[in-house]
């Protein structure tokens, strides 16, 4: 593991820098890197080349879950952990879907106000008409509400 951190960082740091600092030996790096890659990393690196299409053909949307499906329906063997781990590995995302919150409960015995204007907002002189509206607006903080008024 420290010899794969260090092959992906050694254009930014030193070998000499990083043997140091992570206590690995220089010559047991650059062994590392003569010995040939191993029937399971081969497999993940195809994997990981239809996991990537998989995700690009869903626009981004598809978490694990669904791209097994995908490699699955495909003739790929591997089951949803692999591809989980391989999409945390790489930075690859899928989209949560929203849950829908209602912020208006229309359904109650309150007293509601009458429609004065009846959609009609046309006037002869100014300052005779006034409209406001709320809205929600979702924080990481909790709700805002938002309250605006047209003159």
């Amino acid at each position: 593991m420290k010899y794969w951190f260090m092959n992906q960082h050694r254009s930014s740091h030193g070998v000499q820098k990083m043997c140091r600092v992570i206590r690995a030996s220089r010559s047991g790096y650059y062994g590392w890197r003569k010995q040939p890659q191993s029937k399971r990393q081969k497999d993940n690196e195809k994997i990981l080349m239809e996991i990537r299409e998989s995700h690009k053909n869903s626009r981004r949307a598809y978490g694990s879950p669904r791209i097994t499906e995908d490699l699955q329906a495909k003739g790929m063997r591997c089951s949803e952990n692999r591809v989980a781990r391989l999409m945390k590995i790489h930075g690859i995302v899928g989209k949560a879907k929203k849950k829908f919150k209602a912020t208006t409960n229309s359904k109650h015995n309150l007293p509601v106000a009458e429609n004065l204007l009846k959609q009609n907002f046309v006037t002869e002189k100014p300052n005779a008409i006034w409209a406001s509206d709320i809205t929600y607006i979702p924080t990481l903080e909790g709700w805002l509400y938002l309250a605006g008024s047209d003159p």
